[in-house]
């Protein structure tokens, strides 16, 4: 089964086109996506565990660490990183209050080449601010991975400006095609979403 399967499975995400969902940033969207679900599911936890491995081992080889984006990917990257035996951190987006005010939480020596796991793309900006972190840190962040990319244009130019690639588990693209072979949603929903998704946010 497929991770764009298994997060409908779980209502990690949820669609609906007919009552939109409003995000933080007052957007209107058809679809929702709570990868803090996953964690609740030991199967499906492992399968994105396993899916960043892969992408780590395959893509970034050299990896030396791996660091997650508050609150989403501390989680995840920490599975990962205990998986692959690597030092961990995670990354605030802001700096703590209080104590030693760190944005970047844990220790890695200077120049540590690091693997930055994220659990949601919508247009990038906060994943880009965990990089910029950890760059002012004093380390090399080779990619980001997500498990999810809502495919936004304005994501890829970002990172693309950022110089940091990044890949992820899945995507809106896979899975529209999913749906489109599922008879819950009808022809004029399935267009709804697609016209939502080419129009951008």
């Amino acid at each position: 089964m497929s991770i764009s399967q298994q997060l409908i499975e779980i209502k990690a995400i949820k669609l609906s086109p007919s009552k939109p969902f409003i995000w933080a940033s007052g957007a209107e969207s058809p679809i929702y996506c709570d990868n803090r679900m996953t964690l609740s599911y030991p199967a499906v936890r492992n399968a994105i565990c396993d899916g960043f491995v892969a992408m780590v081992m395959e893509i970034y080889p050299q990896a030396e660490a791996i660091a997650g984006v508050a609150t989403g990917g501390i989680a995840h990257g920490m599975l990962v990183a205990d998986r692959m035996g690597l030092p961990f951190v995670y990354v605030r987006d802001k700096p703590k209050g209080h104590g030693r005010e760190n944005t970047v939480e844990g220790y890695l020596e200077k120049g540590s080449k690091v693997v930055v796991i994220e659990d949601l793309i919508s247009t990038g900006g906060s994943s880009l601010k965990a990089v910029e972190s950890l760059r002012e840190y004093g380390v090399d962040v080779l990619g980001l991975l997500a498990i999810f990319t809502y495919n936004f244009q304005k994501a890829a130019d970002a990172f693309d400006s950022a110089g940091c690639p990044f890949h992820t588990l899945t995507g809106f693209k896979e899975l529209i095609t999913l749906i489109e072979s599922n008879a819950s949603y009808s022809l004029p929903e399935i267009d709804f979403m697609k016209t939502w998704y080419q129009k951008g946010i």
